[in-house]
């Protein structure tokens, strides 16, 4: 998840241009096109939300698919634009989708966005880790992160990196 300093991770109008912060940290690294792409060959699976579906939907018109051909699994209860054959839609039960579904087919399942998807996953227990990437902005108003916690969680630290861009990336395990 990318957020800002206070926890958002959406803007009102869904806007993206607060990931540009144009800040520079001098001993931060450099985010290269291998690593990310190194890392997203990790992915097995996609699991998203419906309202990060519609919004990635609607940047691929300007920017591409960003999900490429990886299996993506969108969780709603309402008829959706099935764009691409690696996309399907899910209503149901979480526990049986990661436990039946997703364990038995995929290594690394990444989950797409959305505060109430990423609620969901951390109250049921099904998450393993989180990685928050923090934007040099305080937006103010906005979409919160973690809103809906229904309980504390234990963290354990993995791994912290600072980027030129000012950007800070915490890779957190949640401990069960």
């Amino acid at each position: 998840m990318v957020a800002s300093l206070d926890g958002i991770i959406a803007k009102k109008d869904n806007s993206i241009s607060w990931f540009d912060t144009g800040d520079h940290y001098e001993e931060g690294v450099v985010l290269s096109e291998e690593d990310t792409v190194k890392f997203l060959k990790t992915i097995d699976c996609y699991v998203m939300g419906a309202s990060t579906y519609e919004h990635a939907l609607a940047l691929s018109k300007d920017y591409g698919w960003a999900y490429g051909d990886i299996p993506t699994i969108v969780l709603t209860h309402h008829d959706l634009p099935i764009k691409r054959p690696n996309i399907e839609t899910y209503a149901g039960d979480l526990n049986k989708l990661v436990n039946e579904r997703l364990k038995p087919n995929y290594k690394n399942v990444w989950l797409v966005g959305g505060a109430v998807l990423a609620n969901d996953f951390l109250n049921l227990k099904l998450a393993d880790e989180i990685r928050l990437s923090i934007m040099p902005v305080i937006l103010g108003d906005g979409t919160l992160f973690f809103k809906d916690i229904a309980a504390e969680q234990a963290l354990h630290l993995k791994n912290v990196t600072a980027y030129k861009s000012g950007m800070v990336e915490l890779h957190y395990e949640v401990k069960k």
